[in-house]
């Protein structure tokens, strides 16, 4: 009798221990696609702010159409692609708008229009925004990680095959600290 009854109570454990595990599972690999779907928002939103940026500036910077073709260009490469595909053609959308807002500088029409500051202040705090996104991706999905690697969990990620997720990183040459001259 007091051994049928401790044998219930061990199945009964491990069956509450696998439900609870494979539910916390299940609940941080949402909340990893819902990090990165925050992250899918700012970039759309970045992206239809550049049509916009993009034709101010043409009207002041007729010559300077290779800049502006290198925006359009990483514009249209942000829309598919794996989550770290998509970073890197933001990080070039990044380095393409730093050379828009340079621009700015050689036109002083430009740099006091009001539709370009309008657009230049929106970009920045999208910019803002898409920095938190993704510093919160990293935590959610290093979160995540942390708990299907960790034993006993790591037993149940491997059998229902809970993948590990990739933190976003940022290219060697963003790494480099710029030099300030003056």
């Amino acid at each position: 009798m007091v051994p049928t009854i401790i044998v219930i109570a061990v199945v009964v454990i491990i069956v509450i221990f696998s439900i609870v595990s494979y539910n916390g599972l299940v609940k941080y690999r949402n909340w990893v696609q819902e990090a990165w779907s925050q992250i899918d928002v700012q970039l759309k939103r970045r992206h239809d702010l550049i049509p916009n940026l993009v034709n101010t500036v043409k009207g002041y910077a007729k010559h300077e159409k290779e800049t502006l073709e290198k925006v359009v260009q990483a514009r249209s490469q942000l829309v598919n692609g794996t989550p770290q595909e998509r970073i890197e053609a933001d990080n070039q959308i990044e380095g393409a708008l730093k050379s828009i807002f340079a621009l700015s500088e050689s036109y002083p029409d430009l740099k006091a229009n009001e539709n370009f500051l309008n657009l230049q202040e929106e970009l920045t705090t999208t910019e803002n925004k898409v920095a938190y996104s993704r510093q919160l991706y990293n935590k959610t999905v290093a979160d995540y990680n942390i708990k299907r690697e960790s034993f006993p969990t790591n037993i149940l990620a491997g059998m229902f095959r809970f993948d590990k997720e990739q933190l976003l990183s940022i290219p060697e040459a963003d790494r480099e600290v710029p030099n300030v001259t003056f």
